[in-house]
């Protein structure tokens, strides 16, 4: 078989034509596959944050357990700021996004949770008293920039909801411990 100039020439064509190939398909999967990156990191943003939260939660509720938010005068806002100084390197904009509902319950078999965030300006805050049963719950809006974790998750629009509860019963806080004889 004899290459002739004319048949070397439309190999070159051929070859030449195939040289921006790949720069065509890689425009063509970029904008997807840079999506779904950054929908991987943001929902590991999202369980980070619910770690936090969820932490948070249960440090804080701790000082209504203890006695010592009521030692402190604690209220609503108090709470939802001792809560916002332990989110760590969520903190700088906690205080708009957390809404806190401190509860006295029955019992727990039944505790009756609040199902949706309160809408007032005030967030919900009863310590109880020594020896009641209590439930803490926490709503965090996180506004979230992909469209596939907006819709697989709670929430309206352009952010999702985390909520975090503990229940426990208060200490005895006001009662001194007997000495050991």
């Amino acid at each position: 078989m004899r290459l002739s100039i004319a048949n070397l020439r439309r190999l070159q064509r051929r070859r030449r034509s195939r040289d921006g190939s790949a720069a065509v398909e890689f425009a063509m999967i970029a904008l997807p596959f840079f999506m779904m990156l950054f929908a991987i990191f943001e929902l590991a943003t999202v369980i980070t944050l619910d770690s936090v939260l969820e932490n948070a939660t249960i440090q804080t509720g701790r000082l209504v357990r203890t006695g010592q938010a009521e030692s402190q005068g604690f209220d609503g806002v108090k709470f939802k700021q001792a809560l916002c100084q332990r989110m760590n390197v969520f903190r700088p904009d906690c205080l708009n996004r957390a809404r806190v509902d401190v509860r006295v319950v029955d019992n727990f078999a039944n505790p009756i949770p609040p199902v949706e965030q309160p809408t007032g300006p005030d967030d919900p805050y009863n310590g109880g008293e020594p020896g009641e049963l209590m439930l803490v719950t926490v709503w965090y809006r996180q506004p979230v920039l992909t469209p596939f974790l907006s819709k697989g998750t709670s929430g309206s629009g352009r952010e999702t909801v985390l909520t975090a509860t503990t229940a426990f019963r208060n200490e005895p806080w006001g009662t001194p411990a007997p000495l050991a004889g």
